[in-house]
């Protein structure tokens, strides 16, 4: 791990992002939630190439107090090696009537560390091949390409944060699709 790496400010710095993108999207008790993460992004590395659990904590720490806070749920994703499948709550999959897949995700062999840890502090954790693009908002911490579990229309959110550690961040929302054309008339608080 890199000596600059101060894991109290992955912490912070993942607690203020995702507190943005809960205020922005409008995120509330109900809303769906999806991370994705690459600690060897955090670092400095390339992605897959020095994973760390002690930093996954940190960002856990820091996205579970934010989501917390909004009253959202989190979909952990994780690694191309278990084909970007997530860890969530059992009651999540339930009310999403969610399939269920049978894998434990591991840090250095096929998950990553953030669903590791994840998988490790749910109350009732369970992995499922996908969430249907059901994820109200989410973060993209190192280019872990989360699009594809987002509600349709997605769209990217600006926040103050540009990066957590050395990872680049890319954060986005849903929004209703617009229907009616030209005449119609718009929620501005949907968009």
């Amino acid at each position: 791990m890199s000596e600059k790496l101060d894991l109290k400010e992955i912490e912070t710095q993942s607690y203020q992002a995702v507190s943005e993108i809960c205020r922005e999207a409008h995120l509330h008790g109900g809303s769906l939630f999806v991370v994705g993460c690459s600690s060897s992004e955090v670092q400095g590395d390339k992605i897959g190439t020095a994973t760390n659990v002690e930093v996954a904590e940190a960002i856990y720490r820091g996205i579970a107090k934010a989501l917390s806070e909004c009253g959202a749920s989190m979909a952990a994703q994780c690694c191309e090696h278990l084909n970007r499948a997530l860890v969530v709550e059992r009651p999540v999959m339930e009310k999403y009537d969610l399939e269920q897949v049978n894998a434990i995700p591991q840090p250095n062999h096929a998950g990553g560390a953030f669903a590791t840890v994840a998988y490790q502090q749910f109350a009732d954790p369970v992995l499922v091949e996908s969430i249907d693009a059901r994820a109200d908002a989410g973060i993209d911490i190192g280019g872990t390409l989360i699009g594809m579990h987002i509600h349709p229309v997605v769209v990217p959110l600006r926040i103050s944060l540009k990066k957590i550690g050395e990872a680049n961040i890319i954060c986005a929302r849903r929004r209703p699709k617009y229907v009616g054309g030209q005449r119609a008339i718009y929620d501005k608080n949907l968009m």
